[in-house]
């Protein structure tokens, strides 16, 4: 069980592969500004335009980032520098030099909200990430993010792309991220997330009694009429959550959840279409309401809560460079461990 109180972040660090994955062979790669990459194209590429196939093959890189290399000759197709617009065969083989130079369209600046380093080394950052800090500059967004904080604190990062910053968290989600230093750290960490090697823990407070825990493998897509939300759809994409009770309260359940998969919104969309509504959710969580017979103070917490009640606790990995199995976990912000200890209390009470 979690505890509720502020606590320091523990650091975990296991010399071993994580379990149910065998250890990774090392491999040859090349200097930190300069990564290549060769790649057959399949039947399922074929007829589609390079720089589509390009994007979805090498998901580390922006599409943006993959189209001028394709505009500046760093990416041949059969020995041949093709257009962005070509349409690629199957069986043909492309090979792609990604030359890092500093993006300058992102400017390093102070946080909103800030943040706390938890851990550090040549490879890597683990950001224990507070309610209210937006992830990355974006519609109506351009400043005080976490994006433009990490570039001030370590200016090379406009090299990586995404400033290193390998998977996000939404605004009022708190907790950890971690964010690569170097290219070839981003990429090897893209690519364990891809292959479903990164452990992903929340704690998730949610409205109502849950009986037991389980899995949710439903796709998600964005709402066809609401674009701004996501939502449970027969044509998403692949998308799997597992829950299991931590702590149920009088009228309230704290669930932790793991991440198989990890899609816009995953969580929130997920419980809500299980009928596990977050508390706080100002997007998916549906009317504001009162548990019956609550006390005072329950409701006046839950009134002054105003964001999801959602925070990423653990993290593990395997270190992108090392390979050392690495774990991290980051205590409950101030307002979701109080809102706990209220309810615990009237729980107690009862």
């Amino acid at each position: 069980m979690v505890g509720f109180a502020v606590a320091k972040t523990g650091i975990i660090a296991k010399p071993m592969s994580p379990p149910g994955k065998k250890a990774k062979s090392k491999r040859s790669v090349a200097p930190p500004e300069v990564e290549r990459h060769t790649l057959t194209f399949s039947a399922d590429d074929a007829g589609e335009r390079l720089d589509v196939v390009l994007a979805r093959r090498l998901p580390q890189y922006s599409r943006a980032r993959l189209q001028r290399w394709i505009d500046d000759g760093r990416v041949r197709v059969d020995g041949v520098v093709p257009s962005r617009r070509a349409l690629v065969r199957e069986t043909q083989q492309a090979s792609v030099e990604a030359e890092f130079i500093a993006d300058e369209r992102v400017q390093a600046g102070k946080p909103a909200v800030p943040f706390r380093v938890v851990h550090r080394d040549a490879a890597i950052y683990v950001i224990d990430k507070p309610p209210g800090l937006v992830v990355h500059p974006g519609a109506g967004v351009a400043s005080g993010t976490l994006q433009n904080a990490l570039l001030a604190l370590d200016p090379q990062l406009a090299k990586v792309p995404r400033a290193g910053i390998v998977h996000r968290l939404d605004k009022d989600t708190s907790g950890l991220l971690v964010v690569a230093r170097t290219p070839v750290a981003h990429a090897a960490l893209v690519r364990a997330l891809a292959l479903r090697e990164v452990g992903r823990d929340y704690l998730a407070l949610c409205h109502g009694l849950m009986t037991g825990g389980g899995t949710i493998a439903e796709p998600i897509g964005r709402h066809r009429s609401q674009r701004t939300r996501m939502a449970v759809r027969a044509d998403g994409r692949e998308a799997v959550t597992h829950y299991r009770i931590e702590r149920r309260f009088r009228a309230h359940t704290l669930a932790r959840v793991q991440l198989e998969t990890g899609r816009t919104h995953q969580i929130r969309v997920h419980l809500t279409h299980a009928g596990y509504l977050i508390v706080g959710d100002p997007v998916y969580g549906g009317r504001k309401r009162a548990p019956a017979a609550a006390s005072p103070a329950v409701l006046a917490a839950l009134a002054a809560f105003k964001r999801q009640a959602l925070h990423a606790i653990r993290l593990e990995f395997a270190h992108p460079v090392s390979d050392r199995a690495l774990a991290f976990e980051a205590p409950l912000p101030k307002d979701f461990a109080a809102l706990l200890e209220t309810l615990a209390a009237e729980a107690g009470a009862a």
